[in-house]
């Protein structure tokens, strides 16, 4: 089987909105009184893995096909860049899971104050490591718009779309009268009724 340029930009598309959607459902770090559940995690890190395994399987099917020109180049490269911040945010909810598994072990000693203490500390960690997984799904997503832009650009039709706001304009308070300039000031002004 082989790729076109549409099918590869395409398959780099898809793959971004996948991470823009695994981004999406991170929780909001900065909340104590509202943690992430392991459940949860867990199953952010299983989407996350198979997501890794996808980049992997898209690289190596235009690798193996043997198709070598600049734009098929371009799409594994795109995959391939995705890899390395995609291990990052494994790695930073791989974090989180295990902070989550302290407290969970650590809930019956929470009266004791080194406990309060080694507590409060793991939700720092936990707040740091979502954001450091936030920053990282968002540096796969936004390598992988840029590859597949640079495997297939749109035309010049769907740039000019782009470029027009789908935001509802607003009416805009009517500007203030402008001051009268010298010159406008001393010109009289002639009003005739009807």
């Amino acid at each position: 089987m082989t790729t076109t340029p549409l099918s590869d930009a395409l398959a780099v598309r898809a793959m971004a909105s996948a991470f823009d959607a695994l981004c999406g459902k991170l929780p909001v770090p900065g909340d104590p009184h509202r943690l992430p559940g392991s459940v949860a995690v867990a199953q952010q890190i299983s989407e996350l893995g198979k997501l890794i395994t996808e980049l992997g399987d898209e690289a190596l099917f235009r690798t193996v096909n043997g198709v070598h020109n600049s734009r098929t180049g371009r799409a594994v490269a795109g995959f391939s860049a995705a890899v390395r911040p995609a291990g990052e945010a494994a790695s930073a909810l791989g974090e989180v899971a295990e902070q989550l598994a302290f407290l969970e072990q650590t809930e019956h000693l929470h009266d004791l104050p080194d406990a309060q203490d080694a507590r409060e500390a793991a939700g720092r960690v936990i707040d740091e490591a979502l954001g450091t997984a936030d920053t990282a799904l968002r540096a796969a997503a936004d390598s992988l718009h840029a590859a597949s832009t640079a495997v297939s650009p749109p035309s010049p039709r769907l740039r000019a779309a782009l470029g027009r706001t789908t935001t509802p304009v607003h009416k805009a308070a009517p500007a203030a009268p402008a001051a009268p300039t010298p010159a406008t000031a001393a010109v009289p002004r002639t009003v005739r009724g009807r």
